[in-house]
């Protein structure tokens, strides 16, 4: 007896992906003309229909991705927002956006109530402490964003290589005195990957480190920078560009405009307000864009391992 053809027989046979003959078979309009008639004709061939089961499982698709983002007011992560929901959006599904506000129970709540209503899938923002073990109920269509995970697909952003280039480009200037200005190590990207990988350069090229620490908002960097000074300072880099805000702020207010500040993130704000400073673009865009993008091939099982992209970084100037 010879045994039933399957979508992905079916596909091997048409020279397309398992997602393209899903399509066809739902009527999705998206398909091109050329591509549905092929398809078919594979189809018609060989006598294909689906399997109950299969039918079933797309009949119980709801349509809506779940995305839990840290912090909503976050610059960055409005960035890798608007990333993921256009792509979303161009596929036709539409999201149900949450706020962990950086708590585990919130996060919690939020998956409870998203399982409850059955998405489709979950893109879940990172954050330092959050326990990943909650997102299993929605494996394997689950991606994080922002930090590294071992059991599920990740995008994360490159902390060190961000790092790296704006001290690379301050020592190739001639400058060995540069400061830093860093936030809590318990932050585990922001804070910590970010801190070591300046220590890491001074230590590589022999530079004494300067490091401070405060709190994620303009007015600590602000109070934080003459903690960083000293006679020899010619250079400050600052762990986001909300810091470097700061710190370029109260430079302006000491006239100390030859030291040279460096930020990561590439804000506006940062460029409009002090031209001179440089910065780091992370990708936060790119990133949500991939993030979006591999929880779409998840749905569309066209993945079969867990996938880890690193965005690549790149240094702006002046």
């Amino acid at each position: 007896m010879t045994k039933p053809l399957t979508i992905l027989d079916i596909a091997r046979l048409a020279g397309v992906g398992k997602s393209t003959v899903s399509r066809v078979l739902n009527h999705d309009a998206r398909v091109k003309d050329s591509t549905r008639a092929k398809v078919q004709a594979v189809i018609d061939q060989h006598g294909f229909l689906p399997s109950k089961s299969a039918r079933a499982m797309r009949a119980q698709r709801s349509g809506v991705v779940g995305v839990i983002v840290a912090k909503l007011s976050s610059n960055s992560e409005n960035t890798a927002l608007t990333g993921l929901l256009n792509t979303l959006y161009a596929k036709g599904y539409d999201a149900a956006i949450m706020e962990s506000q950086f708590s585990q129970q919130k996060a919690q709540a939020h998956l409870d109530v998203l399982k409850r209503r059955n998405v489709d899938g979950i893109i879940f923002f990172g954050f330092s402490g959050c326990d990943l073990n909650a997102l299993a109920p929605f494996a394997p269509n689950c991606v994080v964003l922002a930090v590294d995970s071992e059991q599920y697909a990740s995008v994360s952003y490159d902390n060190q290589g961000a790092v790296t280039q704006v001290m690379d480009h301050f020592y190739r200037q001639g400058c060995r005195h540069i400061a830093f200005l860093g936030i809590d190590e318990r932050d585990e990207t922001t804070g910590l990957a970010r801190s070591d990988a300046y220590q890491h350069f001074c230590q590589t090229h022999q530079l004494s480190p300067q490091l401070h620490r405060c709190e994620m908002s303009l007015h600590a960097a602000y109070a934080a920078t003459d903690c960083l000074l000293t006679p020899q300072t010619d250079a400050i880099v600052c762990a986001s560009d909300t810091l470097a805000l700061g710190v370029a702020k109260r430079l302006q207010t000491l006239n100390r405009e030859d030291i040279a500040i460096g930020g990561i993130g590439n804000h506006d704000m940062l460029r409009f307000m002090f031209p001179r400073a440089v910065s780091v673009e992370l990708g936060y865009h790119q990133a949500g864009q991939h993030a979006a993008e591999l929880l779409l091939k998840q749905l569309d099982d066209e993945v079969t391992t867990i996938t880890h992209w690193t965005q690549p970084c790149h240094l702006v100037t002046p």
